[in-house]
């Protein structure tokens, strides 16, 4: 007899499962669309129109324990806080009416929402609900929940697994040329022996120019003095004066 009745409460407790499946957003594209500690989905609009009173909550579980998350576990508790997670292996956060999300989408808007995006609330267990940065690279499944009060009324399907972005670390960086390198190599060598032949042609003539083998001397002689020799007019001083 209580098999029935648990059967019953099942669909309440779920709530109705909605035709949408949340998606890393592609159009437009985005810088940083996936992060080493974030990734940006797109928004869930005309999704829940029929549920205004709700609320409507993203819930971010590990790939692993999203079978195991609970809809009736309620936002801010232990069970479900950004603090507790990933040993929890789910959080909610991202809360929402549905005036965040009207359909259809305003000209200009950016219907988007960038998971892990809040720092300050990662340590504060005041905020179980932050929009803490992710804790590693994945992967991570989403989906949207609607509670009216702590009731479920409505969710979306998972999405698909979402692995963000992992640092090389440094000892995977292959020292090694590639044959592109070695191309590189052999065009900087060639231009620094063409470099130093031009260099040391310029040594060279600069030396030779400073020498007296130089088409031009660099030294200049003083020009003789030209002496002018001052003669007297012999008819003019050395005759006696013409008496009249």
């Amino acid at each position: 007899t209580m098999l029935p009745l648990l059967l019953l409460l099942l669909p309440a407790a779920h709530g109705t499962v909605l035709e949408f499946t949340p998606t890393l957003t592609k159009v437009p594209p985005l810088e940083g669309m996936t992060t080493a500690s974030t990734f940006v989905l797109n928004q869930p609009r005309c999704v829940f129109e029929n549920y205004s009173s709700a609320v409507i909550w993203l819930v971010v579980a590990l790939d692993k324990g999203r079978l195991s998350f609970n809809n009736s576990a309620g936002p801010g508790t232990p069970e479900t806080a950004f603090q507790n997670f990933p040993h929890s292996r789910a959080y909610m956060t991202l809360n929402a009416t549905l005036d965040s999300y009207p359909c259809p989408k305003p000209s200009g808007d950016i219907a988007v929402l960038r998971v892990g995006s809040e720092t300050s609330c990662a340590q504060d267990e005041t905020r179980p609900t932050c929009n803490g940065p992710l804790p590693g690279p994945g992967p991570y499944c989403v989906k949207f929940l609607a509670l009216e009060g702590s009731v479920p009324v409505a969710e979306t399907y998972w999405s698909a697994p979402i692995m963000l972005r992992t640092a090389k670390s440094p000892n995977s960086i292959s020292t090694t040329g590639s044959g592109h390198s070695a191309g590189m190599i052999a065009i900087t060598t060639i231009l620094s022996i063409l470099f130093a032949i031009l260099l040391a042609a310029l040594v060279a003539m600069l030396f030779l120019c400073g020498s007296d083998s130089c088409g031009g001397s660099s030294t200049f002689s003083k020009p003789e003095s030209v002496t002018v020799r001052r003669y007297n007019t012999h008819h003019v001083y050395d005759q006696p004066a013409a008496r009249l």
